[in-house]
């Protein structure tokens, strides 16, 4: 059976797909492992192909940074397919904001107490959810690790890719507030879907999966 491997968001875990159904595929969910403090998400992708044996039989899907680190994973390995959801394909679909933190890098100086924070960024940015999708997202934070934290946000930040792998398809939401779909080009646009739709749109997103699985 042909692998389909989910890599998470940041401050999120391979729960974030919880409601996603691939009939026909070994569904894979991919842990973060700490990296070096010296990783770029280029390097970092060469760990997790290493960790999970990602090959050109495999299916890639990623959600946030996820879908930026399967982008770098796509440019090492001649995948399948790879999927990207809620997330910039290069560094031309970035929003204003992420210029400003190269600029002026708050992350580094945030506290670890700074999740209570981001559990705040969560409930704001990330769209409504109902009383589980609050405490799952939650949950996720809490137990994400502080320091795998901020070097992702560090190497999303420094992300300057500008290549386009091959079998890419692209899926955004069309009231993102994190990452724009009017910034994002030539993606599949899902009406009403905000940053956390692997979660609560997953009906469609599953509907898209099954037409991108079963293309030629």
């Amino acid at each position: 059976m042909a692998k389909v491997f989910l890599i998470p968001g940041l401050g999120a875990d391979s729960r974030v797909y919880h409601n996603i159904h691939i009939s026909g595929y070994e569904l894979i969910g991919v842990d973060f492992i700490e990296p070096n403090k010296t990783d770029t998400l280029s390097t970092y992708a060469q760990k997790l192909i290493d960790q999970y044996d990602i090959n050109n039989r495999s299916v890639v899907i990623g959600n946030s940074l996820g879908g930026m680190l399967a982008v770098e994973i796509a440019k090492l390995v001649d995948l399948h397919k790879v999927v990207l959801t809620s997330c910039p394909k290069t560094v031309d679909e970035m929003p204003g904001f992420i210029a400003f933190l190269r600029r002026v890098p708050l992350y580094k100086i945030l506290p670890s107490k700074s999740f209570t924070i981001l559990g705040f960024f969560v409930r704001v940015f990330f769209g409504k959810m109902d009383t589980y999708g609050k405490w799952l997202f939650e949950d996720m934070l809490r137990k994400s690790s502080w320091s795998f934290s901020r070097w992702a946000m560090g190497a999303a930040v420094h992300w300057n890719n500008k290549i386009i792998p091959p079998n890419l398809y692209h899926i955004t939401g069309e009231k993102d507030l994190v990452f724009p779909a009017k910034l994002i080009k030539n993606a599949t646009i899902v009406k009403g879907g905000s940053h956390i739709m692997i979660y609560d749109k997953a009906d469609e997103i599953n509907e898209y999966l099954e037409k991108i699985l079963k293309a030629v």
